[in-house]
């Protein structure tokens, strides 16, 4: 039987709200959910991130509510500020044309200016389970009125070591609340908790072939660690691109990872447990209004990201547990829309991919990373486009001052050349790198090389030390960071580039050793180089950049 929000039994607001909002038909888990929970009954739901669920638990949720009724009467636990947030969100989205009145309570805002908006007849309260029990202790919180509470994401509380406090808040309750529980598995300790604190549930369980969405393209690609992050940009290049979430293992490989997207010119944001919450905040406002297209997230962070349209997922870093993929994936191909999800792979990482096979029941295909050729090839089919609706556009005063220029003398090619050279200049801050295959043996000490735009490229001697030949017209220059520094060849070109305010293509071949990198540099730029260069740090590392011995 094929279900609609009308036949749910929703009130015509709920249903008019849902259409408004572009929800066509229930999901299967709203589907399963919502008629349980508009006949009374207590519901344990399995379900991951993208499914609907927060619909599922709030439109039912919503019918409930008594407009007379004065205190908190629906209660929603929440294991991150993100999430909290985002769930309060949508209740405020479902409910607005009922005028609810909602809440979210989380640590790292005021304490004070959340005691005086409970003070205001707040109908529902989202939040963390810290800062909810906190309000309660301080007899601030008064849950003795609640009759529907909703445990969101459990597994994940439990796993951050919220079971206590969660069970302190369930137990100032009256007994005779309605209760959803939703966890993405239903492992031993969440059904202990359901059967300690639950009325007679009802499981309502997506299959676990559901466990990704159908629409969503998965890959991955096996790349070397330290090739990683050219394969990324490579990737950046080439993908049609709307709004992409990167995910990394740690707080400082989100933030060294956004650093390095923006050096290279990709604009980039990280969120991560170091920033405050206003901050965080910010960052989340900018990227789901589209000013922001490329935000690197952690785990738990990324689970209060909730874009509807986030057309890509990239495991820069491959999770450790299957779940956590599950819940990476899940932030694309939702509402119906399709989604890619990329994850770059060392060789060591095999099982581990295995792993998530097994748990989605779903194979993930291996992909080949974009050419070189195929970058360049983008990037100038996209510089087309980019004058073809320019060219559309008034251009009076532009073609008025052409021709003053014309008059001037100049010529009109060499013009149109040195045009678009201003214009693609922000694409000399991205060297494409050369990306070796994984199968070949590879010694630890060989160094990395640079491509030009017909992929030529150099690469020097074990050890890092150089061949004694190199590009006419150039000159080498000797840094003292290498490979044990985490020195890659992007950080080298992006460094010059920007500090010197050179173009990427006067920076030639750079050799990676060790402890020391060599780098070529056009002999007219030189100057100028060593100049900006004089002092300054490289990866954290204090650097200095000096001719090399053998010039």
């Amino acid at each position: 039987m094929t279900h609609t929000f009308e036949t749910l039994g929703l009130r015509p607001e709920l249903v008019r709200t849902v259409a408004e909002l572009g929800y066509e038909q229930p999901t299967p888990i709203q589907a399963g959910a919502i008629p349980v929970l508009m006949s009374g009954r207590d519901v344990l739901g399995q379900a991951q991130t993208g499914t609907g669920k927060t619909a599922a638990f709030t439109l039912p949720m919503l019918e409930s509510l008594d407009p007379v009724k004065t205190g908190v009467q629906s209660l929603i636990l929440a294991p991150t500020r993100e999430l909290a947030i985002q769930v309060a969100e949508a209740v405020y989205r479902y409910g607005h044309q009922l005028g609810v009145r909602v809440l979210p309570i989380y640590g790292g805002q005021s304490i004070t200016r959340q005691m005086k908006r409970l003070q205001q007849d707040t109908q529902v309260v989202v939040g963390t389970p810290g800062r909810m029990l906190d309000l309660i202790r301080r007899n601030v919180l008064d849950l003795s009125h609640v009759s529907y509470l909703v445990l969101d994401e459990a597994d994940e509380m439990l796993k951050m070591g919220f079971i206590e406090d969660v069970e302190a808040i369930l137990s100032a309750t009256p007994t005779t609340r309605q209760t959803a529980l939703f966890s993405a598995t239903l492992s031993t300790e969440i059904r202990r908790l359901a059967q300690r604190y639950m009325n007679d549930p009802v499981p309502v369980l997506i299959a676990g072939e559901s466990m990704t969405v159908p629409q969503m393209e998965q890959r991955y690609y096996l790349v070397d660690e330290r090739a990683k992050f050219a394969a990324l940009t490579r990737l950046l290049e080439v993908e049609n691109l709307n709004s992409t979430l990167i995910f990394t293992r740690t707080r400082a490989g989100a933030a060294e990872l956004a650093e390095n997207l923006v050096a290279r010119g990709y604009p980039a944001e990280a969120i991560h447990g170091d920033l405050s919450q206003d901050a965080r905040e910010t960052v989340m406002r900018r990227f789901r209004k589209g000013h922001l297209n490329v935000l690197v997230a952690t785990d738990m962070v990324a689970r209060g990201v909730d874009i509807d349209d986030v057309s890509h997922v990239i495991n820069y870093d491959i999770p450790f547990d299957p779940e956590d993929y599950v819940h990476r994936i899940g932030r694309t191909g939702r509402a119906g829309r399709s989604g890619i999800a990329i994850t770059l792979l060392t060789p060591g990482q095999t099982r581990r991919l295995k792993s998530i096979e097994g748990f989605t029941k779903q194979s993930i295909n291996r992909g080949t990373l974009p050419t070189v050729e195929a970058v360049y090839a983008r990037r100038e089919s996209r510089f087309q486009a980019n004058l073809d609706g320019i060219l559309d556009e008034n251009l009076e005063d532009e073609v008025r001052f052409v021709q003053q220029l014309i008059e001037a003398g100049y010529d009109p090619v060499e013009m149109a050349a040195a045009s678009i050279h201003m214009a693609r200049m922000v694409e000399q801050q991205r060297p494409v790198e050369e990306i070796a295959d994984v199968r070949e043996k590879r010694s630890s000490d060989r160094a990395p090389r640079m491509s030009d735009r017909n992929g030529r490229g150099e690469r020097g001697q074990s050890g890092g030390r150089r061949k004694p030949d190199f590009e006419p017209g150039m000159v080498r220059l000797l840094l003292n960071l290498g490979r044990e520094h985490g020195i890659r060849p992007g950080d080298v070109v992006g460094a010059i580039a920007s500090e010197a305010r050179i173009p990427g293509n006067a920076i030639g071949a750079i050799d990676i050793g060790k402890h020391e990198t060599f780098v070529d540099v056009k002999e007219k730029h030189v100057e100028n180089v060593l100049r900006s260069m004089k002092q300054g740090k490289l990866r954290g590392k204090m650097m200095t950049l000096t001719r090399a011995v053998n010039n």
